[in-house]
């Protein structure tokens, strides 16, 4: 079948060869892009051609002469990059502009976060989109290399370290000087996933005294090689599964998180700085620390929530701002992974084209569901909700 030439704009999908399409993220404070040229080397290397909307790396550090050089072509806007691709790569689950432009048999990849974004799902199958979630990725030792979930978390726990150094009005080391000696900062860090576990590694690098919690004990060894005390809270008689079968958290039963609400109040108080993770799939975020106990922390002591976005871990958190209340200062930013652009959207092409690579071979696109990872991330197929947890929540709410 005749190709289409590398420089046309039309909107006709090129036939032959797969078409993959990048065009620039439109959510405010996005910075990231969804492949960044040396991906873009490697994927036209197979076969592949790449269409990037002009500017679409700009903002991470990367420019259209780079994604040129590694051989993708550059197009004048969104409408050229829907238009001709017939498999969308983006960060930012898709706009309502955005939807507009997909066309029936497109498949779609980025963040969709399914279980929250239903009305999303249902339209994406209405349209006839493939679509597939970047955070529906199961926890497996196989899918290592395309979680990207992992992959922002460890930017978000570097980054809250670093938020938290800048907002305490106090050192983090320890330090000998002629004015006397002063203590380390007293950090505790709720959750030890992946985003704690580099929060932790962080604060020690900056001589922060360290302490973590989290509901599984199979983490203790992992908190324990890092240099931070593990917290552990009395579990008798409550359900020790704390995670499901796909390795994310499951929702805590009142009594655990009565129990945990008690242990951070008890160690939230004497910390300088409260880091906090944890994150339920398509849950709120569980609230593990009160308004009592920042109302009892020292003045000048900060709380950084990682879980803003979904609520927050903290009573007091505000989703997007930073607000002072009873003499703490609560960091409830969102979209952290933004705010490094370049090495997040490094990671996340990373992510990206490990996944490709079970689907796109030698220039061409196929769906094996036999394999438990593209079987585990798809999301919509043929008109269908496919993925067996977001059509259980769909049923749900039709219920």
């Amino acid at each position: 079948m005749a190709e289409m030439a590398a420089t046309s704009t039309s909107d006709a999908p090129a036939q032959g060869r797969l078409t993959i399409g990048v065009p620039r993220e439109i959510v405010d404070n996005e910075r990231r892009v969804a492949l960044v040229p040396d991906t873009v080397k490697r994927l036209t290397a197979d076969g592949v051609r790449i269409l990037v909307e002009a500017g679409a790396g700009t903002s991470a550090g990367f420019v259209d002469s780079a994604f040129e050089v590694a051989g993708a072509t550059i197009v004048p806007d969104a409408r050229a990059v829907y238009g001709q691709a017939d498999l969308i790569l983006k960060v930012q689950k898709p706009e309502p502009s955005e939807l507009a432009l997909l066309r029936s048999g497109t498949t779609l990849i980025s963040f969709l976060q399914p279980l929250v974004n239903t009305d999303l799902v249902r339209e994406l199958a209405r349209r006839g989109v493939t679509s597939f979630s970047m955070d529906a990725i199961p926890r497996t030792t196989r899918a290592q290399s395309m979680d990207a979930l992992s992959s922002m978390s460890t930017i978000g726990g570097y980054k809250a370290v670093l938020l938290a150094a800048d907002f305490l009005p106090k050192f983090f080391p320890l330090l000998m000087t002629a004015a006397g000696t002063i203590p380390p900062a007293k950090v505790l860090i709720v959750g030890a996933g992946v985003a704690g576990l580099q929060a932790i590694a962080t604060a020690r690098r900056l001589g922060a005294v360290v302490e973590a919690y989290d509901t599984r004990p199979v983490v203790k060894e992992q908190v324990e090689s890092l240099g931070a005390k593990f917290v552990e809270v009395d579990m008798t008689g409550i359900e020790a599964q704390t995670q499901d079968a796909g390795g994310y958290a499951r929702e805590a039963s009142p009594e655990l998180l009565r129990r945990q609400q008690e242990a951070m109040t008890n160690r939230a108080i004497r910390s300088d700085v409260v880091i906090t993770t944890a994150l339920v799939p398509g849950r709120p975020a569980p609230k593990l620390i009160s308004e009592e106990t920042v109302r009892q922390m020292q003045p000048g002591s900060v709380i950084v929530d990682l879980a803003a976005e979904t609520g927050g871990n903290c009573e007091l958190t505000v989703p997007g701002e930073i607000v002072i209340r009873h003499g703490v200062t609560l960091i409830g930013l969102l979209n952290l992974p933004s705010s490094m652009p370049y090495h997040a959207s490094q990671m996340y092409s990373k992510n990206l084209q490990n996944l490709l690579a079970l689907m796109v071979k030698k220039g061409q696109f196929s769906i094996d569901m036999s394999d438990d990872i593209v079987a585990g991330t798809l999301i919509t197929r043929d008109g269908e909700v496919v993925h067996e947890a977001t059509k259980a929540r769909l049923q749900a709410a039709v219920g």
